[in-house]
């Protein structure tokens, strides 16, 4: 018995590792594409956000979190700059995943995979938004939240369409389906 439950917290560890280091990647990579499509600066595709929302509707709360501040901390190591990185991306990734949690539960699926995707970009740009203003005392910055928002909620959408695919193809076998509270899996 004491094998198994070993053997599983092997597994759930390792499964964090890679997961840590798609959306790590996924990060990375987001930042080039965003500087090569020449986009405003602080909107980026969110490519990193469908490893968290692959880990909200297969693994669950614990798993999330754990994803969040490993990434956070992770890309603060790479990015040369810890303090900065990590006050900016913590403030964004701590209320994003908060915001689609909690949509994710009172939805009650009538919210899908897509509607809670948008509703993290958008949170994690108000959260980076109010750390930059805090950390600046430039309250103006807020007025930066327009152009942010529109980003979010097209970044958010397709962040939430890759997203879903994700969740579909590499659901952990014998888990339930994550969709069934969706409509059986069509949102």
């Amino acid at each position: 018995m004491k094998q198994t439950s070993s053997r599983l917290t092997t597994q759930r560890m390792t499964r964090l590792a890679l997961l840590a280091a798609a959306a790590v990647v996924l990060g990375y990579m987001d930042g080039i594409l965003s500087a090569a499509m020449l986009l405003p600066t602080g909107v980026k595709l969110g490519l990193a956000n469908t490893v968290l929302l692959y880990s909200i509707y297969l693994l669950g709360p614990g798993y999330s979190v754990l994803l969040m501040i490993l990434k956070v901390v992770l890309t603060g190591f790479m990015s040369g700059n810890l303090a900065s990185a990590f006050l900016y991306s913590m403030g964004g990734g701590a209320l994003s995943l908060v915001m689609m949690l909690l949509v994710k539960a009172l939805g009650r699926g009538s919210i899908s995979i897509v509607g809670v995707s948008v509703v993290g970009a958008v949170f994690h740009n108000i959260g980076q938004l109010l750390v930059a203003a805090l950390i600046l005392r430039t309250p103006a910055l807020m007025f930066y939240i327009f152009i942010l928002m529109i980003a979010a909620v097209i970044t958010g959408t397709l962040t939430g369409i890759a997203g879903r695919q994700i969740v579909r193809v590499l659901k952990i076998p014998g888990s339930a389906d994550p969709f069934r509270e969706e409509g059986g899996g069509n949102k």
